[in-house]
């Protein structure tokens, strides 16, 4: 079978031309200088300073101690928590924000946060010792 015919249009160029040649230079133009823009000051914040509390698991007493299932298993992880300190360091309520991924080791440091052995330092609230939301982690590591 022979190939069907295919005719193919010749594409036209079209030519660059030059229709007009003026020999009058152009006029320098004015350009007017721009002002910058006064600068605009930060809302001042109206709220109170809220500074949250502080927990130290290296003051002796408030390190929790690695429990014997984990140490057995090897089990190594980070756990997360938000903490509700009170005006007086006491911690008033513990959520784990994210798992070391062994529940053993999350709720040992759980456990150890309520027991009240940590003194902690409490948030403040415009400079005034105040009950407080903070976040914490905890690494527990094989040593």
């Amino acid at each position: 079978i022979p190939p069907p015919e295919v005719q193919v249009q010749p594409q036209v160029q079209p030519q660059n031309t030059i229709s007009a040649v003026s020999n009058v230079k152009p006029e320098n133009p004015v350009f007017a200088k721009t002002q910058a823009a006064a600068p605009v000051e930060a809302p001042k914040a109206t709220g109170p300073a809220i500074v949250p509390g502080v927990i130290d698991f290296n003051v002796p007493g408030c390190k929790p101690e690695y429990p014997r299932a984990s140490l057995r298993n090897e089990e190594t992880g980070t756990v997360v928590l938000s903490v509700l300190i009170g005006a007086d360091g006491s911690v008033a309520d513990v959520k784990i924000d994210k798992s070391s991924g062994f529940r053993g080791l999350d709720n040992a440091v759980r456990t150890q946060l309520m027991s009240g052995a940590c003194k902690n330092k409490p948030g403040t609230v415009d400079g005034k010792p105040q009950q407080t939301w903070t976040k914490v982690q905890y690494v527990w590591k094989l040593d």
